[in-house]
C-alpha cells in the first residue's frame, strides 16, 4: 500500500515536471529570438521561427496527462512575447500567430481571452482570417451561452473577421445574430449592451450586406476592445475611410460619428 501511495504521488509530479520542461526549457528559441533581436539577421530570425514552429507542432500532438490548461497558459505567455515584440515582427511578420492558437484552443477551447487575441493577431496582422475563423469554429463546439460566461464574445470576434477581412456579410450576420441571442440570456448591463449592438449590426447587414454603418460599427468593436496602439490606429483609419469620424471625449473614450448616409 505504501509503495502504491508513493507511486500515486510521484507519477503526477514527474508528468507535470516534464510538461513544464517542454514549455519552459526545451527549444528556447523564442527567448533567444527576443534577446538577440537587435543584431540578428533575417536568416537567423527565420531559422528561429522555424524551430519555434516545430516546438508548437510538438506541443499540439504530445500527450498532456490532464494538464491541458497548464499547456494552454504557458503557450499563451509565449504568444504574448512573440506578438509584443514589434521590432522582430516588423522583420518577420506574424505567420506563427495561428500556430500558437492551434495549441492554446485545442488544449483549452474555453480560454475566452485567447479568442480576441486570435482575431487580432491572425486576421488583422497575419492576414489569415480563414485560419482564425476555422480555429474559432472548432472552439465554439465546446462553448455554450453559459459556459464560459460571456462566450457570446467569440461569436462577435468571428463576425468581425467574416465581415471586415473576408467580406462575407451573410456569415457575419449569422454570427452577430447568435452573439445577440447568447448575450440576451443575461440581464447584466454589459451583456444587454452586447445583445443590442450585435442585433443592430445583424439587422444592418440583413437590410444592406454592403452597409458602411455595419462596417464602421464593427471597426468600433475592434476599437473598444482595449487593443494596442497599432490596432487602434488601424481601426480609426478604416472608420475614416468609410466616411466616419472618431472623436476622443473628455472622459478618454472614443466616440464614433457615422456618415449622413449608409
Amino acid at each position: 500500500m505504501l509503495l502504491l501511495s508513493r507511486k500515486a504521488i510521484v507519477t503526477p509530479l514527474i508528468i507535470c515536471t516534464c510538461i513544464l520542461g517542454v514549455g519552459l526549457i526545451q527549444f528556447p528559441q523564442l527567448q533567444k529570438l527576443i534577446s538577440s533581436k537587435k543584431s540578428a539577421s533575417i536568416e537567423t530570425l527565420e531559422k528561429e521561427i522555424k524551430a519555434e514552429n516545430l516546438r508548437l507542432n510538438f506541443l499540439q500532438k504530445m500527450p498532456t496527462f490532464g494538464y491541458d490548461n497548464l499547456i494552454a497558459d504557458l503557450v499563451y505567455l509565449d504568444f504574448s512575447q512573440y506578438f509584443g515584440d514589434d521590432e522582430v515582427r516588423d522583420k518577420t511578420g506574424y505567420s506563427l500567430s495561428p500556430e500558437y492558437f492551434e495549441v492554446i484552443l485545442e488544449r483549452d477551447p474555453r480560454f475566452l481571452a485567447a479568442y480576441q487575441s486570435l482575431s487580432v493577431s491572425t486576421s488583422l496582422y497575419a492576414a489569415m482570417p480563414e485560419r482564425a475563423i476555422a480555429i474559432s469554429e472548432k472552439g465554439l463546439k465546446s462553448l455554450s451561452p453559459w459556459v464560459p460566461e460571456r462566450s457570446y464574445y467569440v461569436w462577435r470576434y468571428k463576425g468581425v473577421d467574416e465581415l471586415l477581412f473576408l467580406g462575407n456579410a451573410k456569415a457575419a450576420q449569422h454570427s452577430f445574430a447568435i452573439a445577440a441571442n447568447w448575450a440576451s440570456k443575461f440581464s447584466d448591463p454589459e451583456s444587454q449592451m452586447i445583445a443590442n449592438t450585435s442585433q443592430r449590426t445583424a439587422e444592418f447587414l440583413n437590410r444592406n450586406p454592403n452597409s458602411k454603418y455595419a462596417q464602421i460599427s464593427t471597426w468600433g468593436m475592434v476599437l473598444s476592445n482595449q487593443v494596442d496602439e497599432k490596432t487602434s490606429k488601424r481601426a480609426i483609419r478604416a472608420i475614416e475611410a468609410l466616411g466616419g469620424k472618431v472623436i476622443r471625449t473628455p472622459e478618454g473614450t472614443n466616440k464614433i460619428i457615422f456618415p449622413p448616409k449608409d
